[in-house]
Protein backbone atom coordinates (compact mmCIF):
# COMPACT_ATOMS: atom_id res chain seq x y z
CA UNK A 1 0.00 0.00 0.00
CA UNK A 2 1.44 3.34 -0.99
CA UNK A 3 1.28 6.39 1.29
CA UNK A 4 -1.24 7.93 -1.13
CA UNK A 5 -3.58 4.98 -0.50
CA UNK A 6 -3.54 5.55 3.25
CA UNK A 7 -6.57 7.63 4.19
CA UNK A 8 -4.87 8.91 7.35
CA UNK A 9 -3.11 12.12 8.16
CA UNK A 10 0.30 11.00 9.35
CA UNK A 11 3.57 12.63 10.25
CA UNK A 12 5.25 9.52 8.79
CA UNK A 13 2.96 8.34 5.96
CA UNK A 14 5.36 5.70 4.63
CA UNK A 15 5.74 4.08 8.06
CA UNK A 16 2.00 4.32 8.69
CA UNK A 17 1.29 2.62 5.36
CA UNK A 18 3.77 -0.14 6.21
CA UNK A 19 2.13 -0.78 9.60
CA UNK A 20 -1.32 -0.86 8.03
CA UNK A 21 -0.15 -3.40 5.46
CA UNK A 22 1.50 -5.58 8.13
CA UNK A 23 -1.25 -5.46 10.76
CA UNK A 24 -4.53 -4.70 9.03
CA UNK A 25 -5.01 -1.82 11.47
CA UNK A 26 -6.37 1.48 10.23
CA UNK A 27 -8.33 4.36 11.68
CA UNK A 28 -11.65 2.50 11.30
CA UNK A 29 -10.27 -0.52 13.14
CA UNK A 30 -8.88 1.72 15.89
CA UNK A 31 -12.30 3.34 16.32
CA UNK A 32 -13.79 -0.13 16.78
CA UNK A 33 -11.01 -1.09 19.21
CA UNK A 34 -11.12 2.08 21.32
CA UNK A 35 -14.91 2.29 21.53
CA UNK A 36 -15.24 -1.44 22.23
CA UNK A 37 -12.56 -1.31 24.89
CA UNK A 38 -14.03 1.67 26.72
CA UNK A 39 -17.50 0.14 26.53
CA UNK A 40 -16.03 -2.80 28.46
CA UNK A 41 -14.18 -0.53 30.88
CA UNK A 42 -17.34 1.44 31.66
CA UNK A 43 -19.23 -1.79 32.43
CA UNK A 44 -16.41 -3.27 34.50
CA UNK A 45 -17.15 -3.32 38.26
CA UNK A 46 -13.51 -2.54 39.13
CA UNK A 47 -12.50 0.00 36.48
CA UNK A 48 -15.86 1.54 35.64
CA UNK A 49 -16.23 3.53 38.88
CA UNK A 50 -12.69 4.95 38.56
CA UNK A 51 -13.42 6.24 35.06
CA UNK A 52 -16.97 7.37 35.86
CA UNK A 53 -15.70 9.49 38.75
CA UNK A 54 -13.40 11.40 36.41
CA UNK A 55 -15.03 11.46 32.98
CA UNK A 56 -18.42 13.07 32.57
CA UNK A 57 -18.25 13.70 28.81
CA UNK A 58 -16.98 10.61 27.04
CA UNK A 59 -16.85 12.00 23.50
CA UNK A 60 -13.74 14.18 24.04
CA UNK A 61 -12.05 11.36 25.97
CA UNK A 62 -12.71 8.87 23.18
CA UNK A 63 -11.41 11.33 20.57
CA UNK A 64 -8.24 11.81 22.63
CA UNK A 65 -7.84 8.04 22.96
CA UNK A 66 -8.30 7.60 19.20
CA UNK A 67 -5.58 10.17 18.55
CA UNK A 68 -3.39 8.44 21.15
CA UNK A 69 -3.83 4.96 19.66
CA UNK A 70 -3.39 6.31 16.14
CA UNK A 71 -0.04 7.71 17.26
CA UNK A 72 0.96 4.62 19.21
CA UNK A 73 -0.24 1.94 16.81
CA UNK A 74 0.10 3.65 13.42
CA UNK A 75 2.82 6.21 14.22
CA UNK A 76 0.69 9.05 12.84
CA UNK A 77 1.76 11.66 15.38
CA UNK A 78 -1.86 12.68 15.96
CA UNK A 79 -1.65 12.69 19.78
CA UNK A 80 -0.06 15.62 21.53
CA UNK A 81 0.18 15.59 25.27
CA UNK A 82 1.41 13.65 28.24
CA UNK A 83 -0.64 10.94 29.86
CA UNK A 84 1.65 10.51 32.86
CA UNK A 85 0.47 13.50 34.97
CA UNK A 86 -3.17 12.49 34.50
CA UNK A 87 -2.49 8.96 35.67
CA UNK A 88 -0.14 9.57 38.60
CA UNK A 89 -2.98 10.98 40.71
CA UNK A 90 -5.31 8.02 40.16
CA UNK A 91 -6.11 5.60 42.99
CA UNK A 92 -4.81 2.58 41.08
CA UNK A 93 -2.36 -0.27 41.59
CA UNK A 94 -0.85 -2.88 39.32
CA UNK A 95 -4.01 -4.97 39.86
CA UNK A 96 -6.00 -2.24 38.10
CA UNK A 97 -3.55 -2.25 35.21
CA UNK A 98 -3.81 -6.04 34.97
CA UNK A 99 -7.59 -5.70 34.70
CA UNK A 100 -7.18 -2.92 32.12
CA UNK A 101 -4.84 -5.15 30.12
CA UNK A 102 -7.19 -8.14 30.31
CA UNK A 103 -10.04 -6.05 28.89
CA UNK A 104 -7.76 -4.55 26.27
CA UNK A 105 -6.46 -7.96 25.17
CA UNK A 106 -10.01 -9.33 24.89
CA UNK A 107 -11.12 -6.35 22.83
CA UNK A 108 -8.03 -6.47 20.59
CA UNK A 109 -8.54 -10.18 19.87
CA UNK A 110 -12.24 -9.58 19.19
CA UNK A 111 -11.74 -6.63 16.84
CA UNK A 112 -8.32 -6.89 15.19
CA UNK A 113 -6.55 -9.32 12.92
CA UNK A 114 -4.14 -11.61 14.79
CA UNK A 115 -1.22 -9.42 13.65
CA UNK A 116 -3.06 -6.26 14.62
CA UNK A 117 -3.95 -7.64 18.05
CA UNK A 118 -0.32 -8.56 18.76
CA UNK A 119 0.77 -5.10 17.62
CA UNK A 120 -1.58 -3.12 19.89
CA UNK A 121 -1.30 -5.51 22.85
CA UNK A 122 2.50 -5.21 22.90
CA UNK A 123 2.14 -1.45 23.03
CA UNK A 124 -0.60 -1.56 25.68
CA UNK A 125 1.59 -3.75 27.89
CA UNK A 126 4.48 -1.28 27.62
CA UNK A 127 2.16 1.63 28.38
CA UNK A 128 0.71 -0.12 31.43
CA UNK A 129 4.16 -0.90 32.83
CA UNK A 130 5.33 2.66 32.20
CA UNK A 131 2.29 4.28 33.81
CA UNK A 132 2.45 1.92 36.77
CA UNK A 133 6.10 2.82 37.34
CA UNK A 134 5.24 6.54 37.14
CA UNK A 135 2.45 6.09 39.68
CA UNK A 136 4.74 4.17 42.01
CA UNK A 137 7.44 6.84 41.68
CA UNK A 138 4.92 9.59 42.44
CA UNK A 139 3.94 8.04 45.79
Amino acid sequence: MSPAEVNITSARPERTAEIIAQTGLDEAKLIELVHGFYDRVREDPVLGPIFDARISDWDPHLERMLAFWSSVALMTGRYHGSSVPTHTVLPVTWDHFERWLALFRETAHDTCSPEGAVHVIERAERIARSLNMAIEDAK
